[in-house]
This record gives C-alpha cells, sequence and structure tokens, in this order.
C-alpha cells in the first residue's frame, strides 16, 4: 500500500467562479438549467474585471493544491475584460504553484465583435506560447460561422477544442451543430444528453465527467461507462478536490448500475494524466497509506494532502503553500468578491 500519488488533474474548472461563494441571490429564483445560466454565472461573467480574475485564479489554484490536485484544465468566460485574460490566470497558477491549461470559451452571447474578441485572445494566448486548448462557450450560444472559426484556429494551431456539449437540453442539437468539425483531440464537458450510441465525430474525444455538477443543475446523467474514448473528472469550478468529485462519480454511477466500481471511477481520475502529462512527475503525499486502494478511498473521509512536489519543487509541506501565503490570498480573494458583488 502507499501513501502518494503523482498529482491529480481537474479536467474541467472555472477558475473565474471562485469568488461566488456568498453572491447575492438572482433577482428570480431559476427554474431550468438555462434560467440557471442567465440569473447566475452570465450576470457573474460579465461582471468580472482583470484584479478580480486574478485573485478568483489565486485562490482556486491554492484550494487545488491544498486537495493535492496539481493541474487544471480551465475554461474561463468573461467578456468584460477578454484580452490578457487567459494570462492572468496562468501567471496567477504558476505563482501558487499548480499547472494550467487555459482557454477562453468563444460565444456569441455578446454579438459578433464578442466571438472575435474571445477568438483573439485564443489564438493571442497559444501563439506565445500558453498552454491550452481553444475554448467555444457552446453550441447553441454560438454561430455557425463562430463555431467553423474556432475549430479551424484550433486546426491551424494543432491543438484540440474545449467545449460544453449538450450539457442541458438547450443544447441538444449540438451534434448536429457540431457535426463535421469534432476531432478527437476536442474535450467535451458535459456531455449529458449526447445521444447512445455516440454520433462516430465525438467517439473519440474525451468526455470532462462532472457529475456533481450534473446533480447540482439537475440537468441528468452522462454515463461515462458508455463513453468509448477517454474519460476525465472535472468540476465544473465547484473547487478542485478531486477525490471529492471521484467519490460523487461512483456513487452516481453506482446509482446508475449496481455493478459499477470505485476502480472505474478511479480510472476516470487517472485519466486526467493524458490531458496533463506532466502532473504524472508530481508526487502527493497523503495523510492515508492506502490512497492506492479505490474500494478503500472510497469510503475513507477526510482524506488530505499533506505534501505536495510540483516539477520537483515542494509547493506544499505540511498542508500549506510555500510559495504564496495562504491568508493573504484569502483576504485579497474576500476584497474582491466584495467589489464583485456591489456590480451584481
Amino acid at each position: 500500500m502507499a501513501d502518494t500519488t503523482p498529482g491529480l488533474v481537474c479536467g474541467h474548472h472555472h477558475l473565474y467562479s471562485a469568488l461566488a461563494r456568498g453572491m447575492p441571490a438572482p433577482p428570480r429564483t431559476p427554474a431550468t438549467f438555462l434560467e440557471i445560466l442567465e440569473q447566475i454565472w452570465w450576470r457573474l461573467d460579465v461582471a468580472l474585471d482583470l484584479d478580480m480574475l486574478r485573485w478568483s485564479a489565486m485562490l482556486g489554484a491554492l484550494e487545488a493544491l491544498e486537495c493535492g490536485t496539481t493541474a487544471i484544465v480551465d475554461h474561463h468566460e468573461g467578456p468584460s475584460a477578454v484580452e490578457g485574460s487567459l494570462d492572468v490566470i496562468a501567471q496567477a497558477c504558476a505563482e501558487v504553484g499548480v499547472r494550467v491549461r487555459c482557454c477562453y470559451g468563444v460565444t456569441d452571447r455578446h454579438g459578433p465583435e464578442g466571438a472575435r474578441r474571445g477568438l483573439e485572445e485564443n489564438e493571442r494566448f497559444l501563439r506565445a506560447g500558453g498552454a491550452g486548448m481553444v475554448g467555444i462557450h457552446a453550441a447553441f450560444t454560438c454561430t455557425d460561422a463562430t463555431l467553423e472559426a474556432a475549430a479551424g484556429l484550433a486546426r491551424d494551431l494543432g491543438v484540440g477544442v474545449h467545449v460544453h456539449v449538450a450539457e442541458g437540453e438547450a443544447d441538444v442539437g449540438a451534434p448536429s451543430r457540431l457535426g463535421d468539425l469534432v476531432e478527437d483531440s476536442w474535450l467535451v464537458a458535459h456531455g449529458v444528453h449526447l445521444p447512445r450510441p455516440l454520433p462516430a465525430p465525438f467517439a473519440g474525444t474525451t468526455l470532462a465527467h462532472c457529475a456533481r455538477s450534473n446533480m447540482h443543475n439537475g440537468v441528468g446523467y452522462a454515463r461515462p461507462r458508455s463513453w468509448p474514448g477517454s474519460v476525465v473528472l472535472g468540476s465544473d469550478g465547484i473547487g478542485a478536490d478531486m477525490l471529492e468529485e471521484f467519490r460523487f462519480a461512483y456513487v452516481k454511477a453506482r446509482e446508475d448500475d449496481v455493478l459499477s466500481t470505485p476502480a472505474e471511477a478511479w480510472a476516470w481520475v487517472e485519466g486526467g494524466w493524458g490531458l496533463v502529462p506532466g502532473a504524472l512527475e508530481d508526487r502527493v503525499r497523503w495523510s492515508y497509506d492506502m490512497v492506492d486502494d479505490p474500494w478503500r478511498l472510497a469510503f475513507t473521509p477526510g482524506v488530505r494532502a499533506l505534501d505536495v512536489w510540483v516539477d520537483g519543487e515542494q509547493v506544499l509541506a505540511g498542508g500549506l503553500a510555500t510559495r504564496v501565503d495562504p491568508v493573504e490570498v484569502r483576504a485579497r480573494a474576500a476584497e474582491q468578491a466584495l467589489r464583485l458583488f456591489d456590480r451584481l
């Protein structure tokens, strides 16, 4: 038995949402998934500026590190502060000592000019050497021209596309909208309403399964056991505690099929190393000496990261970050959260 693992990977995150805890209630209570987007997340993302984003990303990266997550695959949206936003996220994560793969979620929700700015931010960041993918918010918020432009940019740059697909019923047309644009290099977040068997273009893609978020939003179940390609686990912005996401994913799979096992859910955790291979070289020492036994891990509470090494440097020692002051990060994030709440 072992008390160490490689660094864990959050396969789908929204670091911009770390300041959302405690935000004012929406104007009216959302009754559908689309209303959740309209009344909560689309109000929040338009209120962000780069200072808020910096401390939101810093807080999210710190909390990831404290949970033994050394790599984050992030999907960002912030239409009031597009230019330079991916640099802000990447720099905040680097300061904490966490690996990150960035993208900007292109959308036509703010008109053709907003879509153009999102495409340009993806291109600027990636051409400058940033690590990441081209982002698309979702097919139902994009025109065909924008979808084609984003897919073409990804092909030109030799990277994949990170996109929400069929998370809710508003996006059930995604398979036909995306059609021949999809390639095996794509990272498909959610996939709840994709039919089985999968349409051919999606069969080789990677699914970012976000069990807890899907339950929270009441959108349904993605059935990752029936996904023919790779499966990774994501948090969809609810922190980056991948042991907790592993337990949610297992219990939801067990509810769907009593023959599901923790070993299957742990394989989805391991899938994250395919997205960020460098995390395999990181080391996490845990407070539990049987962390390599999925059956025990699924039912053992309180397992926490004690020490973490990223790229050979110890960035967590005795549960405390070594590169940044956790108290300062949380205090600065709280200040920015108040600014954000005032705008809401």
